[in-house]
């Protein structure tokens, strides 16, 4: 059984940065393709991004490319997310989520998809 835990949410203003991590145990990080989601109120969770196992591949979904970087640290079994030039339509309940298959196996852009998730963290961007 994989357990995730998240962290790092947090009230910034637009423009600033925040980091996230998301903390592996129960099953090496190298093993697993790890996304992020965000669920905004009243809205679908939706995809922002995934980093397959070797970390050679990434995805971003449109709204994140240019501020958002997925990086993964398999010494300490975390993935982090950083978010540079937060805007207030980020704000969401962040959720890291784990899945044994290999990117190309499966539709990682899918929620459905995926085995094991975090509890989340709330990322709040003022204007």
């Amino acid at each position: 059984q994989v357990q995730l835990v998240e962290s790092g949410g947090g009230l910034v203003q637009a423009g600033e940065s925040l980091r996230l991590s998301c903390a592996a145990s129960g099953r090496t990080l190298s093993t697993l393709t790890m996304g992020w989601f965000r669920q905004a109120p009243g809205k679908e969770r939706e995809f922002v991004v995934v980093i397959t196992r070797s970390a050679g591949f990434t995805y971003y979904t449109d709204s994140v490319k240019g501020r958002f970087t997925i990086f993964r640290d398999n010494a300490k079994n975390t993935v982090y997310l950083q978010m540079n030039s937060l805007n207030p339509e980020d704000t969401a309940v962040y959720f890291c989520a784990a899945e044994p298959r290999r990117s190309f196996d499966f539709n990682y852009r899918d929620k459905n998809e995926y085995h094991y998730w975090g509890q989340g963290t709330q990322v709040t961007v003022s204007s």
